[in-house]
């Protein structure tokens, strides 16, 4: 008589010859809904691959000391399997063994069992504890991913590496011990382990891989050991309870979106100098309010902290150089900022929308502001632009509109377009001679600016220059002016008389339009040309001006 039980054996006689064998044959009972509990026989030494896999009524089994092993998929799906007790004779659990037995709560091994085959207990949703005893030494890969009840664990420092997924989606577990013996942290280990709220790692740890603690959300801390040296890419992705971190000195590669993608109650972070270089992966962290920069770091990049809405303070070193654009764009929080001497380039937008910055000390050695740099500073009330400065940018101080006054030193040869547009507060401002042109919009919609001297090395005021300054009563246009562009004192209501330099050949359109308060306009006989709607909404005095009315005809019209 064979030795091996056979799912043909079974149809013939059901289980009452079983205890004639030793040993129960691959896919023997498997998908046998009608088995509920079963007592195997003491004869039996061995039980096949997928011998009970998706059994779904089977509750209990009881196997003898006399089996010495379990197959590949044994008791996979068995779904409303409770408990099973493994004898003393296993000493491995092979792949697959238990996973999904979603209704299996516990689980005991005896100290025979040496090793845990891959996904053994994968998806067993209401595994609530779970020994392991020192005599285990490996741990398979994916062995307790989805054990989504298992609340708290203990490694014994018999094993010696923790495998891929090992805890994977494990979201009640909230407090595990790692062993020294434990040298790195892997793959997606505990990723998902949503009420994980602190962890302990051992000294023994040097590296953490990617995704390794990904979205565990209720992590609030965590510390990084001494001989940490590398930290992989999203290895803290989406912990967005964590609020500090401290970045032990033995740590010198910090892998794109290391653990800042998604950590949006982070306040403080303490890079060390072994960090040669950090990436933009900062950006829009709410919470975060201070950052120290170690000294290892010699720029600060493209939109580093872009969008950091609480960042209170930053301390920069004397080795950064150069802070990249929209590197503190939209830093609400940010009241001061200290550059260091080292700075040689403030660059586009970097300071953009930080609305509680109040001032700001500009070293010698920057020797260039980009465009729109403090664009939107609206409590910025004063700056001091060092004589190294030789262009101010397109928009630089654009909506700066706490800015009562700026000194502009004589190094500085242009002005660009807006760059002091929307300045609402600016009451004066010097130009200095060394300016020879003064862009487009440049001081459009400064409503308090009440005078200003435009130097004899200005040639041309741009288009719309001083458009709806509504507190500008005087201005001198030097005899260097040779063009005034199109709704250049369109607006400026206050104003109530100038001067046009022999220079000048031509008034544009809308250049004088609603200069409500202008009665009075010096307009020399070099003007040939008047354009449309150049004095539209001027008062009625205008129309004895004799030029006016020689060159004004319908399409210039006086209200």
């Amino acid at each position: 008589m064979s030795t091996i039980f056979t799912s043909e054996e079974r149809k013939q006689n059901g289980l009452s010859l079983l205890e004639k064998y030793n040993g129960i044959d691959d896919e023997c009972f498997e998908g046998s809904n009608d088995l509920v509990d079963i007592n195997i026989p003491t004869t039996i030494e061995w039980i096949g691959e997928n011998c009970f896999k998706e059994c779904t009524k089977l509750t209990s089994v009881t196997i003898p000391t006399t089996v010495t092993e379990i197959g590949n998929r044994c008791f996979k799906g068995c779904s409303s399997l409770v408990t099973i007790n493994i004898p003393s004779s296993i000493n491995k659990i092979r792949y697959e063994c238990f996973s999904e037995c979603t209704s299996l709560v516990y689980i005991k091994f005896p100290t025979s069992i040496t090793s845990i085959g891959n996904e053994c207990f994968k998806d067993c949703y209401n595994l609530k504890k779970i020994n392991i005893p020192t005599s285990i030494k490996e741990l398979g890969i994916n062995c307790f991913n989805g054990c989504s009840s298992l609340r708290s664990i203990e490694i014994p420092t018999s094993i010696s590496i923790l495998p891929i997924n090992c805890f994977n989606g494990c979201k009640s577990l909230r407090n595990i011990e790692i062993p020294i013996s434990i040298s790195v942290i892997p793959i997606n280990c505990f990723c998902g382990c949503t009420s994980l709220t602190s962890i302990t790692l051992p000294s023994s740890i040097n590296k953490i891989e990617e995704t390794s603690f990904g979205n565990c959300s209720s992590l609030m801390s965590i510390n990084i050991p001494s001989k940490i040296i590398e930290l992989e890419s999203t290895c803290f992705n989406g912990c967005n309870s964590l609020t500090s971190i401290n970045i032990s000195t033995s740590v010198n590669q910090i892998e794109s979106w290391c653990w800042f993608n998604g950590c949006m109650s982070l306040t403080a972070i303490t890079l060390t100098t072994r960090v040669k270089r950090i990436e933009e992966y900062y950006q829009k962290y709410k919470s975060l309010k201070s950052i120290s920069i170690p000294t290892s770091i010699n720029e600060l990049g493209y939109g580093y902290f872009k969008g950091c809405t609480s960042l209170t303070r930053i301390d920069i070193p004397t080795t950064v150089n150069i802070i990249e654009t929209g590197c503190f764009k939209g830093c609400l929080s940010l009241g001061s900022i200290n550059i260091p001497s080292s700075i040689i380039k403030l660059k586009e937008w970097c300071f953009e929308e930080c609305t509680s910055l109040t001032r700001i000390d500009i070293p010698t050695t920057v020797n260039v502001i980009g465009c729109s740099c403090f664009k939107g500073c609206l409590s910025l009330g004063s700056i001091n632009i060092p004589s190294s400065i030789i262009k101010l940018k397109e928009w630089c101080f654009e909506e700066c509109t706490s800015l009562t006054s700026i000194n502009i030193p004589s190094t500085v040869n242009e002005i660009e377009i807006g760059c002091f547009k929307n300045c609402l507060s600016l009451k004066s401002i010097n130009i200095p001679s060394s300016v020879s042109q003064i862009g487009d919009w440049c001081f459009e919609e400064c409503s308090s600016l009440t005078s200003i001297t435009i130097p004899t090395s200005v040639s041309k005021l741009g288009l719309g220059c001083f458009k709806n300054c509504l507190s500008l009563r005087t201005i001198t246009i030097p005899s260097s002016i040779s063009e005034i562009g199109e709704w250049c004192f369109e607006g400026c209501t206050s104003l109530t008389s100038i001067n046009i330099p022999t220079a000048v050949h031509e008034l544009v359109k809308e250049c004088f339009k609603n200069c409500s308060s202008l009665t009075e306009i010096d307009i020399p006989t070099s003007v040939t040309s008047i354009g449309e709607r150049c004095f539209l909404g001027c008062p009625e005095e205008l129309k004895k001006n004799k030029v006016i009315k020689k060159l004004c005809y319908g399409s210039c019209v006086i209200v």
